[in-house]
């Protein structure tokens, strides 16, 4: 089977995700992706129309993101039109099955260029709260499926992890964070992003809080107690989505603003090839897909397949934990990170090294793109070889891919 190289992966700083505090929050969605297109071009020297396709994720596809996001991006990019562009969403996982999607067409032997990424611009209006897949009465019937963040107190409350081990990975995450920012750990993929009259809009990640401390966090009162009661006239409560399905869980609440993702703006870019694109062209590969997966898990608690897509990924590759250098799961909330390093009983020095969402910000459609290079600038730095990297996504799944530097 032919290979699937990385040639180069770079993203935006994540902003603050709300209008008038963010200063990513007054540009177009589309902006931030050509941003990021437009560096890859100019780092690589790209020819753009060989590009066989731009794969792109976006979770949220209405008001300013919709239309094919992917494709609006590379056309603002300046792009040859020749350039395919389209646009997916497996919710939190559309990054990484961005990136699967890419390497699948190149390891195939269908394409020899093409770009995952994905963006997400969390400042855009909300939808309000409802139900994933409301207005289906069937579905919700017979696969309940609440807010995420009472879906992480649900799991907290299961697997009776109590909140301050969940404090304690939070402020973990914001001291890592706080020191790969210091070291300048970031700076390889880093793109400044420039407002249209080409001055400085955003050039550093705007969302960490360093000198979090357990016992600051201990202080937030938890943010989906109250959100586990709404009630929209047309639907049952969060609540009562779980009890459907687990009718005597009393679901403790354990999450608040300093133990979740943080809400950001954001977009991240890849570039693949196969070996004989590469070499034709005089493009060094920095790494390869060695394999991918996706699972499906309990759509009620939602978070729980980054596990069992390990386990998929591994067997596919045909490795094993102690093969894998750096973990990277996604902190959607601190229970998916905690849970994932305690039932697979990881070594917590390979597991998001330089800190996670909890600290950086998850743009949604982006982050999984921005894991993958985040895992390839580290493996670099300490001259180690295999990462792996997986994240929850809404309705119960989780892509994951295995990569290895060349």
């Amino acid at each position: 089977m032919p290979e699937a190289f990385i040639i180069d992966a770079c993203r935006t700083p994540r902003g603050i995700g709300k209008q008038g505090k963010g200063a990513l929050a007054h540009l177009h969605p589309q902006h931030l992706g050509s941003t990021v297109l437009r560096a890859l071009r100019d780092r690589n020297g790209l020819e753009t129309a060989d590009v066989d396709d731009v794969v792109w994720g976006t979770s949220s596809q209405v008001s300013e993101q919709s239309g094919d996001l992917g494709r609006m991006s590379v056309l603002d990019a300046g792009y040859d039109v020749k350039a395919s562009g389209v646009t997916l969403d497996r919710f939190c996982g559309s990054g990484i099955t961005s990136a699967n999607v890419a390497a699948t067409a190149v390891m195939s032997g269908m394409e020899d260029l093409v770009i995952a990424g994905g963006t997400e611009m969390m400042s855009l209006p909300k939808k309000g709260m409802l139900p994933m897949g409301a207005g289906n009465k069937h579905l919700q019937d017979l696969h309940p499926q609440p807010h995420q963040g009472v879906c992480a107190d649900a799991i907290a409350t299961l697997e009776e992890i109590p909140r301050d081990a969940l404090d304690a990975l939070a402020a973990e995450s914001q001291r890592r964070a706080a020191v790969a920012i210091e070291e300048g750990r970031f700076e390889k993929a880093l793109i400044p992003v420039e407002n249209l009259d080409g001055s400085l809009a955003l050039d550093h990640e705007e969302f960490p809080r360093p000198g979090t401390t357990v016992e600051s966090l201990a202080q937030l009162p938890p943010s989906f107690e109250k959100i586990a009661d709404y009630r929209h006239e047309d639907y049952p409560t969060f609540r009562e989505l779980v009890n459907q399905k687990y009718p005597d869980l009393e679901v403790k609440h354990v999450h608040h603003a300093g133990n979740s993702s943080g809400v950001v703006d954001g977009s991240a870019a890849i570039l693949m090839a196969s070996e004989s694109y590469a070499k034709d062209h005089g493009l060094t590969p920095r790494a390869r897909v060695v394999a991918t997966a996706n699972m499906g898990d309990c759509p009620t608690l939602m978070l729980n397949a980054p596990v069992p897509a390990t386990r998929k990924v591994l067997k596919r590759a045909g490795m094993t934990l102690a093969d894998i250098d750096l973990f990277e799961v996604n902190e959607a909330f601190a229970v998916v990170a905690e849970k994932y390093q305690r039932d697979l009983d990881l070594d917590r020095e390979k597991v998001n090294v330089n800190g996670g969402a909890m600290a950086l910000g998850h743009p949604i459609g982006a982050t999984g793109a921005i894991l993958i290079g985040t895992v390839l600038d580290e493996l670099e730095r300490r001259d180690q070889q295999v990462g792996l990297i997986t994240m929850c996504a809404g309705g119960g799944m989780a892509p994951a891919i295995i990569i290895e530097r060349v």
